[in-house]
Order: structure tokens, then sequence, then C-alpha cells
């Protein structure tokens, strides 16, 4: 029960005893204190007068002394022009501290059939390199949001959607082909995301350089020389025999996507934060090309010289 039940409960007894009659407990329900006056709780003795047939004052006064002396959350009152200021004990305060300590639900709304369901969508990683600090963010902003819904009475589905297909994707699935030395995660000493990681900037590494010697080969604009990339037409290659399921492709991407994912689980355990339900771009992307397909069929859509 609440402090304000408590007293307006004892308020009713009081009027009760003092005066012989019945009241609502809603027509003494406390309020309050203002900051000008002393007390935690204030009930307006205005609405009994009637019942009493006494000034306000005196009103005031007799109920604050029948409550302090038969509830024992009361410490004290004081009456200023009427209103009936209430002063909480310690020792109620302490003992609700107590139960709220021992109560893990206190606060909680549980979730029923009415309650509306919400859907929290973070972290969304790529998996061509590590979890950085803005997922670290996103992260606990997500889990934390979804936590403070559910609490709150929603139904709540957490998720993530993973990136887990692209040219990016590819860049360090040919690094690893190129320049990793049939490297793993445990031969290298390191987590499976922080591996892929440094393929994909081995591959930028190397097309930069690529890239130079070309414009100082031919004497030409980078914009020019990327169009002549040997490394990035590999890498495109790649993500064509990709989208049209060559086994060896598919085999190498099943491979180094699972080390990011043991990755990826290692640093979410350390967060403490889960997922409901995870999404896969390689499970959706088609739905969403055959969207870009029909928009450049109709005109309202282009395509770049790079296939982008």
């Amino acid at each position: 029960m609440t402090i304000e039940n408590i007293i307006a409960e004892g308020v009713v007894k009081a009027v009760k005893e003092l005066y012989g009659a019945d009241v609502e407990p809603k027509l003494v329900a406390p309020s309050a204190t203002k900051k000008e006056f002393e007390g935690d709780l204030t009930v307006v003795v205005f609405p009994l007068l009637k019942i009493s047939r006494k000034a306000p004052d005196a009103t005031a006064t007799e109920i604050g002394e029948w409550i302090v002396k038969n509830i024992d959350a009361v410490e004290r009152f004081n009456v200023v022009k009427g209103f009936l200021n209430i002063t909480v004990s310690p020792a109620f305060w302490l003992g609700l501290l107590h139960e709220i300590a021992a109560d893990p639900d206190f606060g909680i709304r549980k979730a029923d059939d009415s309650s509306d369901l919400v859907m929290v969508e973070y972290s969304s990683p790529n998996t061509n390199k590590p979890l950085h600090l803005g997922h670290v963010r996103n992260n606990l902003l997500g889990y934390s949001l979804s936590q403070i819904l559910k609490a709150n009475g929603h139904k709540v589905v957490k998720t993530n959607i993973v990136n887990d297909r692209g040219i990016h994707i590819c860049k360090s699935m040919l690094a690893w082909k190129k320049w990793g030395e049939n490297a793993t995660p445990e031969s290298a000493g390191k987590k499976g995301d922080h591996l892929i990681g440094d393929f994909y900037v081995a591959f930028d590494k190397h097309y930069k350089a690529e890239l130079k010697e070309i414009m100082e080969r031919e004497n030409i604009s980078e914009e020019e020389a990327e169009k002549k990339s040997a490394l990035m037409a590999e890498a495109r290659e790649m993500l064509r025999k990709w989208e049209a399921g060559d086994e060896e492709v598919r085999g190498l991407w099943k491979m180094m996507n699972g080390w990011v994912y043991a990755g990826f689980d290692e640093t979410y355990r350390r967060l403490g934060v889960d997922f409901d339900k995870i999404y896969y771009e390689s499970d959706t992307y088609l739905e969403g090309k055959d969207l870009v397909l029909g928009g450049i069929e109709k005109g309202i859509m282009y395509r770049k010289d790079d296939g982008s």
C-alpha cells in the first residue's frame, strides 16, 4: 500500500471515530506538500467542515492528533489555514526502501495481450571488420531501450540486421585469398572479426598502391585509374560469382563470415546484449534487387559506370 493510501485511509478512520461520519478516501486524498511548508503530504480539510462543524484549523488539528497516535507511518503534523501537513516517519521510508530492494520486479509492468509490439533494431554490423565504437554505442542504447520498453509493459522484439554480402565483403575475401596464407583466427591468435578486418585494410592498402602506380604510369586521374584497377575488377568478379552461387566463393564466404560471427558473439557477450532475431542481407537482397531493376527499367533509377 502506498503512503498516500495509508494517509487517506487513516483520515477516513479518524473522521469516523471523531465525527461519526463516513467519507470516501478520494475526498481526503493527500497531495505533495508545497515547498514553502513543512511536511511530505497535505490533506485539505475544507470538505470535512460540514461534518466536523468546527473551524478549519481545529478540524485539521483533531485529525492530525488522531493519525499521529494511530498511524505508525506518521511522525508529526502541522496545520496552516486548514491545510493538514503531514511528515512521514523515517522508519516508513526505510522500510519502503528495504521492500523495493528485495523485489527484483519492483516497478515493472508485465506485457499482456493488449500490449503494443515494439521492434528495436540495433548493432547491424558489416561482416568485413570488427564492431567499432559506434556499434558499441548503438548496442548499449538499443538494448537499454528494449529493456525500458519491456519494463513499461510493451512486447519487445530485439533484432539485428547483418550486412553480410556485397563488394566490401568480397574485398576482405579476395585479400585473404591473395595474402592470407590460409590464416585462421586460431593460427593468427586473433578474434575472427579482427582478422577479417585486417584483410579489409590490406585490400585497401594494395588498392591505393595500385591506383598510384596506374596514375603515375599513364598520367591519368584517380577516377580514371579506378576504372583500370585489376584488383577492384577481381573483387567485382568475386561478387558476381557469389551472386551466381559459385561453390568455391560461397564456401570461402561462409567460412570467413563464420569467423566474424564468432568474434561478434564474444563482443556481444562482453557487452551483455542479445537479440531475439537476426536477419541477414544475403537472405533478402534479391527482393530489393528486383525493385531496383524495376526502377531502372522504368527510368526512375540509373546505373553508374561502376555498376552501382
